[in-house]
């Protein structure tokens, strides 16, 4: 049973701003109303910080709370004061994703374009930066921003071409971001499958990681392999190392639907293994271990699809 921080309060009928100057204070906390005058948050110690920066000013425009640590027993679930966070900052990721969506579209010509688009997804790195501050529950909409921006870097870029055998990737450490979901699960998968049934993989943060010697990144910022136009990474690498002929087209296209959610291909398989590889990304904390469970699925669906040619 979880425990949770709530922030109880009671402010004076006047001035008219005090509460909206308070509401904005709890949203930037990232606290999330449960009920009148009472806002949840996580138990640790920002948190409690927050909570006590945010009594100060209560009780200085002449109004009372208090913040205490409570656990859920009745009437309102963990599971409830989770989802109510969850769709808080999906609210504030919502337009970010609008905005980074919008500048993956058409060619990148001129340096001008190039150093505009480039700073137009910095500032929206930033932004993303101060939601994933306070996304204390891992909103959905947090991976589809991360997926736009990469697609947006990737068009400033303009594509990566390997000029390497796959033989020289076989004594790689493969390095991406923490927290794998459907494209880096399948693409290790991928790795480990058709290169290297012993390679290493490094989980990182997804900004600010520096490469070292013989490591080769893949779906994040800069990397060797990630989103090229419209294709997700596990389709980039497919392509790129040879390997359409030993993976069928029909695998790719239920990955590239799963990560991507443009609904380009429509197979029938798709709703259920994205239903089965979001369970084991719920069920699993741990990257190595999401690979390893999704690993064994994504054999038997090789194994399905080739059979059926």
């Amino acid at each position: 049973m979880a425990s949770w921080l709530l922030l109880i309060h009671q402010l004076p009928a006047k001035p008219d701003y005090l509460r909206v100057k308070i509401g904005r204070r709890l949203a930037r906390a990232g606290a999330v109303g449960i009920k009148n005058s009472v806002y949840a948050l996580p138990t640790n110690e920002a948190a409690q910080e927050d909570a006590a920066w945010i009594l100060k000013e209560i009780a200085a425009a002449g109004g009372e709370g208090f913040v205490c640590e409570a656990r859920l027993i009745g009437g309102l679930s963990d599971e409830d004061v989770t989802r109510l966070f969850r769709v808080a900052r999906d609210v504030d990721y919502a337009p970010l994703v609008r905005e980074a969506e919008a500048l993956v579209t058409g060619p990148v010509a001129t340096p001008e374009e190039r150093a505009a688009m480039t700073a137009e997804v910095a500032k929206l790195r930033r932004r993303a930066g101060d939601v994933r501050a306070i996304d204390f529950h891992t909103a959905p909409l947090g991976q589809a921003l991360d997926r736009a921006l990469d697609a947006a870097e990737a068009r400033v870029r303009g594509p990566v071409t390997a000029t390497a055998p796959r033989s020289a990737f076989l004594d790689a450490v493969w390095v991406t971001r923490s927290g794998v979901q459907v494209d880096r699960v399948a693409s290790a998968w991928l790795i480990r499958r058709f290169l290297n049934s012993e390679a290493r993989f490094k989980f990182v943060p997804a900004r600010g990681y520096e490469p070292l010697a013989g490591e080769v990144r893949f779906d994040m910022y800069e990397a060797e392999f990630t989103h090229e136009g419209e294709d997700c990474t596990f389709e980039v690498l497919r392509r790129r190392l040879g390997l359409e002929s030993a993976i069928p087209a029909a695998m790719a296209e239920i990955i590239h639907d799963i990560d991507v959610k443009d609904g380009k291909f429509g197979r029938p398989e798709t709703a259920g293994v994205g239903l089965v590889l979001a369970a084991i990304a719920t069920e699993h904390a741990s990257d190595e271990e999401r690979i390893t469970r999704a690993s064994a699925i994504l054999d038997d669906l090789l194994g399905h699809l080739g059979e059926r040619g």
